[in-house]
């Protein structure tokens, strides 16, 4: 996660086919582990270089505290923040659940299925839904302050960062369209255009650039300044996911069944790991050492980072396709079997598992020490550890 400065705190799965001056990411400062439920998860994948990254210790004898029985699947990452869990549903929904009085403090009804991860900042959720709106509403009440019209649907979650000392929002939409917008009214500062679906959200990386992968197979790296593109990498497939971001080097899988590194600078991939027979599902989660993606092989992989090559597997019951939390010292994913699993960084040996029931193919967010996941079913699960390592 990169960090977000404090202008910004002031403030306020999609496929490839049919329609239906920036900050410092060299060294991604993870979300922080354990504590209250403030700074929360604001956005997708803990923000910034979208890594999944937590700094501490995954929970220990991990037992469910609360659910809240939703009334529709549960379609989207959760984001955590103003006393809320925030999350879409199959019906079209934007839910604020709150933290401590675990009710529903709003709903706001959409005109199509939810699937993009909320980001919470500054008194505000920014949701984007298949209906081709971009929304932003207010965090207590669930009034729309402003939206946005898009060409197509918005399935992937915004960032948040600077341009010029000013915090901006960047968005995606499968118009192929990336957007910069002011997040107090949605002002469009620039756009640039693709032509082709983005499936993606914008991962930051050094030097004030954004970048992200779309149906077109290349890489699009952005100027978060002006929107000026600058290198365009060619993938040997549609890049079907959102990317992560590690010492300037970009981390995605493709529609050939690749899991991929390729530098901000290059014109190809560093290194490519390929599934056999079978393709990559999740969003990758990197960390110092390596990257994991799970698959429809019911596997979470794990390979290095320098160089691609394959360090261990952990198969499960089920295909894994909710990008993972990585730890300071294990990996968290759930798996379509209906369990919530951790397994060891250093050689994926089981830690634990947790029954939860249904599919459990979202990712999950973390704050103040608890895992937030949704299931198919339409349960939010709350889960907290009841011991450290």
């Amino acid at each position: 996660m990169i960090p977000l400065a404090a202008g910004l705190l002031a403030l306020g799965l999609a496929g490839c086919g049919e329609k239906a001056a920036g900050p410092k990411a060299s060294v991604p400062a993870p979300a922080r582990a354990g504590g209250d439920w403030v700074p929360g998860w604001p956005m997708t994948r803990g923000g910034g270089g979208l890594t999944g990254r937590v700094a501490g210790p995954a929970p220990r004898m991990p037992s469910v505290e609360w659910t809240f029985a939703n009334g529709s699947p549960v379609t989207s990452e959760a984001a955590v923040g103003e006393g809320l869990i925030v999350f879409g549903d199959g019906d079209g929904s934007i839910n604020a659940v709150e933290t401590a009085g675990r009710k529903r403090r709003w709903q706001v009804k959409t005109g199509d299925t939810v699937e993009a991860a909320p980001a919470i900042i500054g008194g505000k959720v920014f949701a984007g839904s298949n209906d081709g709106v971009f929304r932003a509403l207010d965090a207590r009440t669930g009034e729309v302050a402003w939206s946005m019209e898009g060409g197509e649907k918005f399935p992937t979650g915004a960032v948040l960062t600077e341009r010029n000392g000013e915090p901006v929002l960047l968005v995606n939409g499968y118009d192929g369209i990336a957007r910069c917008l002011r997040p107090a009214d949605g002002k469009e500062i620039w756009r640039r255009e693709t032509g082709d679906y983005v499936n993606g959200s914008p991962v930051l990386l050094d030097g004030g650039w954004t970048a992200f992968g779309g149906c077109d197979a290349k890489l699009h790296i952005l100027r978060v300044a002006d929107g000026t593109a600058g290198e365009s990498l060619k993938s040997d497939a549609q890049i079907i996911r959102t990317m992560a971001a590690w010492d300037d080097t970009l981390y995605g899988v493709n529609y050939a069944n690749q899991l991929f590194a390729a530098a901000r600078d290059g014109e190809r991939p560093v290194w490519i790991y390929e599934a056999e027979d079978t393709q990559f599902l999740t969003s990758p989660a990197a960390d110092e050492k390596l990257v994991y993606a799970g698959c429809r092989d019911k596997c979470l992989h794990a390979v290095d980072r320098l160089t691609g090559k394959p360090v261990w597997k952990f198969r499960t019951g089920g295909r894994v396709s909710g990008a993972p939390l990585v730890f300071d010292d294990a990996v968290v994913f759930g798996s379509a079997d209906g369990r919530l699993y951790a397994v060891a960084k250093e050689d994926g040996a089981e830690i634990w598992k947790l029954e939860l029931g249904g599919k459990i193919e979202l990712p999950p967010a973390f704050a103040g020490g608890r895992l937030i996941v949704g299931g198919g079913e339409g349960t939010l699960f709350v889960v907290r550890g009841g011991g450290t390592p």
